[in-house]
């Protein structure tokens, strides 16, 4: 398709197209002569992936390149961003996989995050991947390790009891759960429901179920602890 085309699709003028391109957000076009170019629907999708997380997540497009390029692990952004982000640079790079992350990116803002990703990567919640000269990590990967350096500025460390293989059990109780997540909405969509519509209906609930299964937690938590500052009092 042709410039004309991508914007009816996308609705984006081709001004903002052009420093989309400019900037790296999405994949070079097919360029048949100086002026002229095809676009495909590569291009429509990573300028929709663009659009939402600029509207969602509240990035600018500066941000967003820092975060694709690896020079930020921004403490503000959910789980669903780094979804949008790892899907980018799917689209940008013509990956199945994504762009990864150098350690020492990280180590400089975590001087704990190549034992914490090892410790990871040993549990199976990352995967610490051998480069030809350090080791790497996915965006999504990295978040969770800058996420276990901000609980252990809390006080959550290895000298009061608490060291990152205390929380290998979350790694089996979020596959159960998103296991069971998927066989539902398969289940009651199947039939009723396109794959367009399934897809956008998908886009807004993660962040919403994601926000209600936390609270749901939090409710079991203190629950618990509650429970058991009870039963220490009565003994």
């Amino acid at each position: 398709m042709r410039m004309r085309e991508l914007e009816e699709k996308t609705g984006v003028d081709r001004e903002v197209i052009r420093i989309l391109l400019r900037k790296g957000l999405l994949p070079e076009p097919n360029r048949l002569a100086r002026n002229q170019a095809e676009y495909d629907e590569s291009h429509v999708r990573a300028i929709t992936v663009v659009r939402e997380l600029q509207k969602g997540s509240r990035l600018t497009l500066d941000q967003i390149k820092e975060l694709l390029d690896g020079r930020s692990v921004d403490g503000g952004a959910g789980a669903v961003t780094y979804q949008h982000l790892e899907e980018l640079l799917a689209i940008r790079f013509g990956l199945d996989g994504t762009r990864l992350v150098p350690l020492s990116a990280i180590s400089q803002r975590n001087s704990m995050a190549p034992r914490d990703a090892a410790a990871f990567n040993r549990m199976g919640m990352v995967d610490l991947v051998d480069g030809e000269d350090e080791p790497r990590l996915s965006l999504t990967d990295a978040r969770l390790v800058e996420i276990w350096a901000q609980i252990r500025e809390l006080g959550f460390v290895e000298e009061a009891g608490f060291p990152p293989e205390n929380i290998a059990f979350y790694l089996q109780a979020a596959e159960e759960v998103a296991a069971r997540e998927a066989e539902v909405f398969l289940k009651g969509s199947a039939g009723r429901i396109n794959e367009e519509n399934a897809a956008t209906m998908l886009q807004g609930a993660l962040p919403l179920m994601l926000d209600f299964f936390g609270l749901l937690r939090l409710k079991a938590f203190m629950r618990n602890i509650h429970e058991a500052v009870d039963g220490s009092d009565q003994t």
